[in-house]
């Protein structure tokens, strides 16, 4: 939603009058009438349009990217990548989010891959409001992380991996994983390492 908003700002300000229009598709969310996925689709095609020529996204993207790299990112978050960093692990940013306006926030923080939500692309090479595939939240970026791996020829009993999230839909890579952390997370998945007996971090400022 931060993009989105920021996005259409940029490229087409007259649809924030549109904003009505996308708050009753979240509460069609809210009581079961559309999904996660459907909902990502119906928000992009409202603030942005059908189609997003590939270089305005690009654009958008990199000035959002920016935006985050001022504002939008905790310092202990920052302490623990490069920490992560300088001891040689392998960093990969793994999101809901569309991949689209995901990877220049990536490369700023110095992740080594990106697992996220895939846009379907027009045929002069434009983003669309489509999703390609699953979208990457819950058991399905569990899935997509697994899948990854063994693209990558990395073995689950060969690795040591550390997962961090703030949200409770990440409850299944977050007992999968060997070290999993709560950071700032909301009462759900507050609630859910108290049971599990997950580190809880807080990295607020």
């Amino acid at each position: 939603t931060p993009f989105l908003l920021y996005a259409a700002r940029r490229r087409a300000p007259w649809r924030l009058a549109l904003l009505p229009l996308l708050g009753g598709a979240g509460l069609g969310y809210a009581i079961g009438l559309v999904n996660r996925g459907q909902l990502k689709q119906i928000a992009f095609r409202l603030m942005l349009g059908r189609v997003v020529p590939a270089p305005a996204m690009a654009m958008l993207a990199a000035g959002f990217a920016d935006k985050i790299a001022v504002r939008g990112v905790w310092s202990a978050a920052r302490a623990q990548i490069a920490s992560d960093r300088a001891a040689g692990r392998r960093l990969v940013l793994a999101t809901a989010s569309f991949r689209c306006y995901v990877d220049p926030i990536a490369a700023d923080l110095g992740f080594d891959a990106v697992i996220a939500t895939e846009s379907t692309h027009a045929l002069d090479g434009g983003v669309t409001a489509l999703i390609d595939g699953d979208n990457c939240y819950g058991m399905a970026k569990l899935d997509r992380i697994s899948a990854w791996m063994v693209d990558q020829g990395v073995a689950r009993a060969d690795a040591t991996i550390a997962f961090y999230s703030d949200h409770v839909s990440d409850g299944p890579t977050l007992a999968w994983a060997d070290r999993p952390y709560a950071v700032n997370p909301h009462p759900a998945l507050r609630q859910l390492a108290a049971a599990q007996g997950w580190p809880v971090l807080d990295w607020t400022d």
